[in-house]
């Protein structure tokens, strides 16, 4: 292939931005200045490619390395000792993925450096080729499929993998003592509402060499797709809650035929297999999931928790709003009983807490359900959908702290759900009649709840649409746990149509809990 250099931008200068953007440009920018490359270089470079035709990246590798099925490309093994900043004893270090199977389209990797900016290029020798017959020395400079950055998160003995950027725009990272689950991406174009998925990808990397006592590490990206372009920035801090502060400037292209019908703002990407909301009996595992609800903290003051769902058709919700607090895929459920393997481990699973940095206007939160036959396939999706799109030329300008949480993580100020479970009791009721009623058991905890006397009147508050009926609705004290237990239970009263809940516990006329918010699904 064709070798490509990186140019050595001088920074532009900060003019007509909103003050949000000119403070936090001061606050994530001063490093990188003065080593000559900086988030103004990247947008340059963004702005300019949304003004070109879009060209597609060359996927086709090398005949040998083409012919590797999934066993011959995981042979393939970077060597740590040979990881970019080992030799300078930082406290970081990055490793690179190799190209193969999946991975056909190769990303440019650079290092920024008080001296400037120096290509990172492919080398045979950096990676441990396994059994694999291969002739590396014809290859040139073959590229990257991705990188990963490694920190002492959990040990100053070993350094850990922090984080990774893999394949289209997406990447994951993870906190103290977490272990790999659901991952974010860029940009997302069209994951509904338009004529088929359009997945942008960074096709450009510059990390920023840290300092001998850094504690976080700074990654530029450029990133490109038939409809758009973009600028991005990543702090990230390792931490018992990983945070990784992105700055992001969106350009539409131009002319580039059918118009964008969902934006994507800050994507996270999970899977929900089954759980206690829709248990699955021939698995012995009482849950599968690496998140279990969408959370969502409007700019008027509500806090929602939807259940995640693995649906048997496509389901799509949202959730109107103006500049919203923030919003998650959340693993809230983390004791290990829930789950019960020993492999997967998926009580470690991170959540995802999106905290906007600045006013994002008006848009909406959408949810987007699929269905899995298993657990190895993604199948939720969740972002920010701006009310308006950029005109073509004009940036979209985003900034956010994305935090990967564990046992301590977000959560509404009052009280939350705790579990949600769909079930029948006993009951006297013909097949016939339970075949259209659906019971839910919420359990909710929190300050609010626990601020209360033991006798206090804490009324369940439900609703449904217009499919629905609710037959009952109570609240009462648990006494095995002492957390506020809400029965609800609904009838369907068009079978082919889903229904609509939203529930909270209230106090004195006020809210002591967030909304539960549930999609009974079709049968």
């Amino acid at each position: 292939m064709q070798a490509v250099f990186s140019r050595l931008l001088r920074p532009r200068r900060l003019l007509a931005q909103p003050a949000w953007a000119v403070a936090l440009a001061l606050w994530t920018g001063a490093a990188a200045h003065a080593q000559g490359f900086d988030f103004e270089s990247v947008t340059r470079l963004a702005r300019e490619r949304a003004a070109q035709p879009y060209r597609a990246a060359n996927g086709k590798l090398p005949a040998d390395l083409a012919r590797l099925d999934y066993d011959g490309v995981r042979d393939i093994r970077w060597r740590p000792e040979r990881a970019l900043w080992r030799a300078e004893k930082l406290p970081f270090e990055a490793m690179f993925f190799h190209l193969g199977l999946y991975q056909k389209e190769p990303v440019l990797i650079n290092e920024v450096t008080p001296q400037g900016v120096r290509h990172v290029a492919y080398d045979r020798a950096d990676f441990d080729y396994g059994k694999n017959t291969l002739n590396p020395k014809a290859w040139g400079d073959l590229g990257f499929a991705g990188f990963r950055l490694h920190n002492h998160l959990n040990s100053s003995a070993y350094k850990d993998e922090l984080v990774v950027f893999q394949g289209a725009s997406y990447f994951r990272a993870l906190g103290k003592g977490q272990q790999y689950g659901l991952s974010a991406r860029g940009l997302a174009i069209d994951t509904v509402g338009g004529r088929g998925e359009e997945f942008p990808r960074f096709t450009e990397f510059w990390l920023v060499r840290p300092e001998p006592l850094a504690t976080q590490v700074t990654v530029y990206a450029l990133l490109d797709s038939p409809r758009a372009t973009g600028a991005f920035r990543f702090d990230i801090q390792p931490g018992v809650h990983t945070t990784t502060t992105v700055r992001s400037r969106i350009f539409v292209r131009p002319g580039a035929g059918k118009p964008i019908a969902t934006l994507g703002i800050a994507p996270l990407t999970s899977m929900f297999f089954f759980g206690e909301n829709q248990p699955r009996k021939e698995d012995f595992r009482p849950e599968v999931h690496d998140s279990d609800g969408l959370m969502v903290a409007t700019g008027e003051g509500e806090w929602l928790w939807r259940p995640l769902q693995n649906p048997q058709q496509t389901l799509v919700t949202s959730f109107a709003t103006k500049n919203p607090k923030g919003f998650g895929l959340m693993q809230r459920d983390r004791q290990w009983p829930s789950y019960e393997d020993v492999e997967a481990r998926y009580e470690r699973r991170p959540s995802a807490w999106v905290r906007p940095l600045h006013d994002w206007g008006a848009g909406r939160v959408e949810l987007v359900q699929l269905n899995t036959p298993d657990e190895t396939h993604d199948n939720i999706v969740a972002y920010w959908v701006p009310a308006q799109l950029p005109a073509p030329g004009q940036p979209l300008e985003f900034a956010y702290e994305l935090s990967w949480q564990g046992d301590e993580q977000q959560r509404p100020p009052g009280a939350w759900a705790t579990q949600s479970r769909r079930g029948m009791g006993y009951t006297k009721q013909s097949p016939d009649a339970l075949r259209q009623q659906a019971q839910y058991v919420i359990d909710f905890d929190g300050p609010a709840l626990k601020a209360l006397p033991e006798n206090a009147a804490v009324p369940a508050v439900v609703s449904s649409d217009a499919n629905g009926k609710v037959l009952e609705s109570i609240a009462y004290r648990n006494p095995a746990t002492g957390q506020w237990r809400m029965t609800v239970r609904v009838q369907r009263l068009k079978a082919d149509r889903p229904v609509e809940l939203r529930a909270f516990l209230q106090h004195d006329n006020h809210a002591v809990s967030e909304t539960w918010t549930h999609i009974l699904l079709p049968e």
